[in-house]
């Protein structure tokens, strides 16, 4: 990591984001070293309830043990199969034996569905999440997780699309809560417009954050050039001012919740 880039960002941030918490980042890697590693499930834990421990400043990485969820597995890449009738508990379950989520109307919706999902296999062993200030130089951030309000969502949205065309910069694709922090933003690294990822609409993860906070997920490469833009966007205006204000009401308000 270019650890003057790291400090910009944090005095970009401050300066134009007001008390609005910095972002996570991940990346995959083959060795731990001294970061913790997170204990093997023992049953089902999600890892979007993890990471609240990363966005107040602690540093944590998982392996495909460390991960109490089948989901959480396979979004981080670290393995591929689906569990033994998925197609009925994302949809309508079986009676007797397997209660259904209902985010999809039938079974052949489900599979028809999952056809067209992208698949990954983690490059490495471990997935590590540092939040942006803990970065060190020998850590190579992939992808960077924004825990945002509405406030805060509005001003990485429009950052992302300040320097394109296309009006697409951002997509919101249907996911588990770490399909929408880990998989898609971290395939969208390799694309040559790389896009944000709107995401954390997964009912089931909803509790592991505050009820105001939506996730920003973003690759690296697209980050980079989002930080160089800050100073001549929008966040110079006395439009985003009046929104930047608001910003450390709303910090409070989240604190309260977390």
């Amino acid at each position: 990591m270019d650890t003057p880039i790291r400090d910009k960002f944090i005095h970009l941030w401050k300066k134009y984001f007001n008390t609005a918490k910095l972002p996570v980042s991940f990346y995959y890697k083959e060795e731990k070293g001294t970061v913790e590693e997170v204990e093997p499930a023992s049953g089902h834990r999600c890892m979007i309830c993890d990471l609240a421990r990363v966005r107040k400043g602690g540093s944590l990485c998982f392996s495909a043990d460390s991960i109490g969820c089948g989901g959480g597995k396979r979004y981080s890449g670290f393995v591929r199969e689906l569990m033994p009738d998925f197609e009925y508990f994302l949809s309508c379950g079986i009676p007797g034996k397997l209660e259904g989520e209902r985010y999809k109307k039938s079974p052949e919706l489900v599979r028809k569905a999952m056809k067209k999902l992208p698949r990954f296999t983690a490059p490495a062993r471990y997935i590590v999440f540092k939040r942006w200030d803990k970065l060190e130089e020998k850590d190579n951030p992939e992808v960077v997780v924004f825990f945002s309000s509405p406030d805060v969502l509005s001003g990485l949205f429009t950052l992302t699309n300040f320097d394109q065309i296309d009006p697409n910069g951002v997509f919101t694709p249907f996911a588990a809560g770490c399909g929408s922090i880990v998989q898609f933003p971290y395939l969208e690294k390799d694309s040559t417009r790389p896009r944000g990822v709107l995401g954390m609409f997964d009912v089931s993860a909803r509790p592991c954050v505050p009820q105001n906070i939506l996730t920003f997920s973003v690759p690296i490469t697209k980050f980079m050039r989002m930080i160089e833009n800050m100073e001549e966007s929008f966040l110079v205006t006395t439009s985003w001012e009046k929104v930047s204000k608001r910003i450390s009401q709303e910090r409070t308000e989240e604190e309260k919740n977390l």
